[in-house]
């Protein structure tokens, strides 16, 4: 699938997360977000918290459960654990994106990369997409208890036949991009480090680019209303809030 050209005179903003770095926003509902891998192998671990009300919190298993899935695709809608929908995936590329896989947290990193540290290393330093998600959240207020599990968009994990988790290499081209559309205002916060499973030796993690446009909130026939029908009736829940 293509998507489609950002219309200009909508476009926010634009940023480039360098590969392990990690970055955050507060944002209100209506806007949508274009992830965009710049490198095969991308990798970028994404949290929501309402920004109203930072209790409610994207909520990984009532997603899944409520919408019959073990993966993220246009027309998924992301649920906070009181049932909002809280983004949308309205265009992709891709087809697959992990909200499984969690977090490659610190000690996990220096087990399998070794150590670079900032004193020794600089901007060459490796990051963990945990710390990175905390130092961001931290920016608002939230804390180690509040980090909630995030979906690594680019990355593909299937349950194998013994019910392990496999990890499939090289899902992601340079160029695959997904269109994330927010539903309430949020604060968004993001990790561009290795996702926890990828095999590869190396501490190589691609750079994603962000661009920000405002798209306006859900139609009435939005292709997510009704791709299932617990995504409407969460998008239902989140307009009523927005009542005017």
């Amino acid at each position: 699938m293509t998507l489609d050209a950002i219309p200009s005179e909508k476009l926010l903003w634009e940023e480039t997360v360098p590969g392990g770095c990690h970055w955050s926003w507060r944002l209100p509902r209506g806007v949508t977000l274009r992830l965009t891998a710049k490198g095969d192998g991308a990798n970028l671990a994404l949290v929501l918290y309402n920004a109203g009300q930072k209790l409610e919190r994207y909520n990984m298993p009532d997603s899944l459960k409520a919408q019959h899935t073990a993966h993220y695709t246009r027309g998924h809608v992301l649920m906070s654990d009181m049932g909002c929908a809280m983004a949308s995936v309205t265009a992709d590329s891709l087809g697959w994106h992990d909200p499984l896989g969690l977090l490659l947290d610190a000690e996990r990193m220096h087990a399998k990369y070794g150590a670079h540290n900032y004193q020794q290393h600089r901007n060459g330093m490796y990051r963990a997409g945990k710390d990175g998600l905390l130092i961001e959240i931290g920016k608002y207020g939230l804390t180690r208890r509040d980090l909630v599990a995030p979906v690594n968009f680019f990355s593909k994990v299937s349950v194998d036949e013994e019910g392990g988790f496999r990890f499939h290499e090289n899902h992601a081209k340079a160029g695959d991009a997904v269109d994330l559309r927010l539903d309430m205002d949020v604060i968004v916060a993001v990790s561009s480090a290795p996702h926890p499973l990828d095999p590869r030796p190396d501490y190589a993690p691609a750079m994603v680019g962000i661009s920000a446009w405002r798209s306006g909130p859900a139609p009435a026939d939005d292709y997510c209303r009704t791709f299932r029908p617990e995504g409407g009736r969460a998008l239902q829940l989140t307009d009523l809030q927005y009542l005017a």
